[in-house]
């Protein structure tokens, strides 16, 4: 079996800057992060093992014991950046530059006078942070949600992790659906987020599967994912090489390989060096 790898592919800086972060904090003991920082299950098993308390992320309403409070990557509503500091807490912030973008251009689109259109994932931590601050907001996940909107200016803006083909699906929705309406675009994917698109593109007329390498809560790992699905490239979406299944690969010979923007590097290795190695298996007569 052949492996092919993305050439973009893996951890993002603003992933990198957080975790460097991390490395420099002399007492992790007395943080709380605030969720997870990133949405790997290696890295946050390795933050727990240093010493470090984390708030589940269905939990993140609840105010933190430890006088000092880190802000992941994700970021946060600047409504509960009050509420953390009304409570006491020193904030220690590693959110990502681009997300604070993000935020930025949403909170542009409302004092300009627009409903806000957020692209994203319902409920993902990253676009509660976002319509947290929003008066008049909708969050849409697909183009089949769209509907009229009875607002005279809509502005889009988009998480940080969603894909190009979705957001111009989305767009082309909106302005369909609300011919009335002047509308608004604040690009707000990420740089990171769009090469590992693109690299994956360049790669899937290549191979015939796929294993795509990240955690089960990151969306843009499941996006990519995704993506493989929507072009009819089988993908396997893996945590580390334990996830790998001899079986699923019986009936492929050339395999891609790309990895979400928390990704360790250490993770991606030992998937390639497991599949380069892997003696595939039929999978047992019925």
């Amino acid at each position: 079996m052949k492996v092919l790898s993305a050439d973009v592919m893996g951890m993002c800086f603003g992933v990198r800057d957080a975790l460097k972060f991390m490395d420099a904090i002399a007492d992790p003991e007395a943080i709380t992060i605030h969720g997870e920082l990133v949405h790997n299950e290696a890295v946050l098993s390795d933050l727990r093992a240093r010493g470090y308390r984390m708030s589940a992320e269905a939990d993140r309403y609840e105010v933190p014991r430890t006088p000092l409070v880190m802000i992941t990557a994700h970021g946060i509503s600047d409504f509960e950046r009050g509420r953390l500091e009304n409570a006491g807490k020193q904030l220690l912030d590693t959110t990502c530059p681009l997300v604070a973008r993000a935020h930025a251009a949403a909170r542009k689109l409302q004092d300009d006078g627009f409903h806000v259109l957020v692209i994203g994932r319902r409920g993902h931590v990253e676009v509660r942070g976002i319509v947290e601050d929003m008066n008049s907001f909708d969050v849409i996940e697909e183009p089949e949600e769209v509907r009229p909107y009875p607002h005279a200016k809509l502005g889009i803006t988009c998480q940080t992790t969603a894909t190009a083909a979705n957001v111009r699906r989305i767009r082309e929705a909106v302005a369909a659906a609300n011919p009335h309406a002047e509308i608004r675009f604040a690009d707000t994917v990420c740089h990171p987020t769009k090469e590992h698109q693109a690299a994956l593109e360049r790669l899937l007329d290549q191979v015939d599967a796929m294993v795509v390498v990240g955690g089960r809560n990151s969306n843009n790992t499941r996006e990519l994912a995704a993506r493989c699905r929507e072009r009819g490239v089988p993908a396997l979406h893996v945590q580390s090489a334990a996830d790998l299944d001899p079986v699923w690969f019986a009936d492929h010979e050339i395999v891609g390989l790309t990895a979400g923007t928390s990704t360790l590097d250490s993770t991606i290795d030992e998937v390639r060096r497991a599949l380069v190695a892997m003696k595939t298996e039929s999978p047992a007569p019925v």
